[in-house]
């Protein structure tokens, strides 16, 4: 009898945790699509896939204008290994001075966000040609972008951040 009675006032507490739990998710759900802020549209999810699009036919190109275009004017890249570069001009500059892409491509994983704000999850693969190098490199990775939806429609990259999937070269002997 105390067995089971004190088993009754363990599960009292926990149901009412439990209602209390899917009371405040559904709460937070409303507030947020009240407030316009619900999950992407199909649409926006349409636009997104079609700017990632964008951004691999002018990087394939090594087309910085096209791809600088697809960055919010004050954008963020954090590169590997490299400083952050911020603003259109410098991610036009920056496109332009690396070297010439072979191949590329970009695959998403997950996209996801709320209201005007998103994010891209995916994995890349590029094979540049550095000028003097012996032959081309090969690399693979991954990335996030943080996206901003514009009046048009558009989402345009915010924040770009990429690193290689391969391991740092070791030191000459």
């Amino acid at each position: 009898m105390k067995k089971s009675l004190h088993r009754f006032t363990i599960a009292i507490p926990l149901a009412l945790l439990l209602c209390f739990t899917l009371g405040c998710q559904k709460q937070g759900e409303e507030v947020a699509e009240e407030a316009g802020l619900g999950s992407l549209s199909d649409e926006d999810v349409a636009a997104i896939k079609s700017g990632t699009e964008a951004f691999l036919q002018a990087w394939r190109s090594s087309d910085g204008e096209a791809l600088a275009a697809l960055y919010t004017v004050d954008a963020i890249v954090m590169p590997p290994n490299k400083s952050i570069i911020q603003g259109r001009a410098a991610i036009k500059a920056s496109n332009e001075a690396s070297p010439p892409t072979i191949e590329a491509d970009l695959t998403i994983e997950d996209i996801d966000g709320r209201g005007d704000l998103a994010y891209v999850r995916g994995a890349y693969s590029l094979t540049i040609q550095p000028e003097g190098a012996p032959e081309p490199i090969r690399d693979t990775g991954k990335y996030i972008e943080i996206r901003r939806k514009q009046q048009d429609g558009s989402w345009l990259i915010a924040i770009d951040i990429w690193n290689s999937d391969l391991p740092l070269p070791s030191e000459p002997q």
